[in-house]
């Protein structure tokens, strides 16, 4: 396992420089601790090594300073076990409910071939389908498969990048697949690479507001969909926090989305738009410690929900801000929409990854989405470990992006590239697997890879029904 890969990532974090010796991988009865697993040929295992191992050891970090308050108080040794964290990557895949696979990319979520390259769309909410058929000018008559031939026809007219640009315009999503070198060319592709793997900035001197209680986590105000940012918020009810997911009443979610990532959290519908649910809100907000936002980037701003103004009006707070892109003022795209398979198709990572036919590929896991989301967290944890020397409003900033540029191009060591078809024996995923009853129906999901010694052995709840809780604080 290269050490050098997380003491580096640790280092982005703020971390001390003496806690990556903490980190050790779980021994395995297969060879190579859990042979094959994640294989790619970019160091995908490395990336998710890493990124669970420098969380694990922020959430270490975080309860040796919660329970004395001294710096001098033994951080916990941190174990990565590669079965979980394989299992866990894939979690979205693993699920069942009731025996039932989840749904996952609908049928217009695909690789299309256009007139000279490939194209990637995004279709899996409604909105997003209607709008891209709307921008191909064919007819939605609302089934899930029939417009498929006639978008085929349509694509293999036009070329990707100006589909691109249309599909956008119309409020949808779609990218060109690009080669790394055409993604590193692109203004958005150089404009990324400029950015910190995690943006972690002070906003002013406030003291850190104080938990419920001693021994009790943080309340973290989740405003995030889909894989990212909820992997983040699951974690840190995983952790302790009380973690309350906001999601408006008007946008549609994937219930089979929530199975898999609201273990620990609570869920409520407000109508930030509506007088109400904004008292609701900045109720919330006078007593949260942590607010993680995940949708298009300044989409929330028109609430008062920019980090600068929530800090203002929660002295204190720790803001987490997750984008596709890079968020505003990064490029061209930095405000766009965006999701894991995009950015795996614009940034060279699809042509990387593609098969001996030509076509592009993907990555045996939407790492960069998981991999974010545990990066996230651990910028989060390292954040109100500082807060407790020094205070002050924090925020935390990670895009997709970014972190996929982290994995073409900043863990290229051939020591820790791994191959198709690597050595080993297979594992078996059902090692990494648990059972739980929820209102959901029964869940066969995967165990966290998150632990240290005497940390949390699992969720304090099961995931519940989307919205049904009341927009409260426990």
């Amino acid at each position: 396992m290269d050490q050098r890969s997380w003491a580096r990532l640790w280092a982005a974090l703020g971390g001390d420089p003496g806690l990556p010796e903490r980190v050790r991988l779980v021994p395995r009865t297969s060879p190579d601790g859990a042979g094959g697993v994640l294989p790619a040929r970019l160091p995908v295992r490395t990336l998710a090594r890493s990124t669970v191992a420098v969380c694990a050891l922020a959430a270490a970090e975080f309860e040796a300073r919660s329970v004395t308050g001294s710096a001098g108080t033994p951080v916990p040794g941190v174990g990565v076990d590669d079965g979980a964290v394989a299992t866990a990557f894939v979690s979205e895949r693993r699920l069942r409910i009731d025996g039932r696979a989840p749904a996952t990319f609908a049928p217009l979520s695909r690789f299309w071939r256009t007139d000279g390259g490939w194209l990637r769309t995004h279709a899996n909410y409604p909105h997003h389908r209607a709008r891209l058929l709307s921008a191909l000018g064919v007819p939605d008559d609302g089934d899930d498969e029939a417009p498929a031939a006639a978008v085929a026809a349509v694509l293999a007219e036009r070329r990707a990048e100006d589909v691109e640009e249309a599909v956008y315009a119309a409020g949808s999503l779609a990218v060109a697949v690009r080669t790394p070198g055409q993604w590193s060319a692109h203004p958005q592709g150089a404009a990324v690479a400029r950015l910190p793997l995690v943006g972690m900035e002070r906003l002013d001197d406030a003291p850190a507001p104080p938990l419920p209680s001693p021994g009790s986590g943080p309340r973290v105000l989740d405003l995030t969909r889909v894989i990212a940012g909820p992997v983040a918020t699951r974690t840190l009810a995983l952790l302790g926090a009380d973690v309350l997911r906001i999601d408006s009443p008007h946008l549609p979610e994937s219930a089979d989305a929530h199975a898999d990532t609201g273990f620990g959290k609570r869920s409520a519908l407000l109508d930030l738009a509506s007088r109400s649910g904004r008292a609701s809100f900045e109720e919330l907000l006078g007593k949260a410690h942590v607010v993680v936002t995940g949708y298009r980037p300044g989409a929330l701003d028109r609430f008062g929900l920019s980090a600068g103004e929530l800090a203002g009006r929660r002295p204190g707070v720790v803001v987490a801000e997750l984008s596709a892109w890079g968020g505003p003022g990064v490029g061209p795209w930095g405000g766009r929409r965006g999701f894991d398979s995009l950015v795996q198709a614009a940034s060279g990572i699809a042509v990387t990854e593609g098969g001996p036919d030509g076509g592009p590929g993907v990555l045996p896991a939407q790492a960069l989405d998981h991999g974010t989301g545990y990066l996230l967290a651990a910028a989060v944890l390292r954040s109100l470990t500082d807060q407790r020397g020094g205070g002050g409003s924090r925020l935390v900033r990670l895009a997709l992006a970014r972190t996929a540029h982290w994995l073409q191009h900043e863990l290229e060591d051939p020591r820790a590239r791994e191959e198709p078809g690597e050595a080993g024996e297979p594992y078996d995923p059902a090692d990494w697997l648990d059972e739980t009853g929820s209102p959901l129906g029964r869940l066969r999901h995967a165990v966290s890879p998150v632990a240290y010694d005497g940390g949390p052995g699992g969720w304090a709840r099961p995931p519940g029904r989307p919205g049904a809780d009341a927009p409260v604080w426990e």
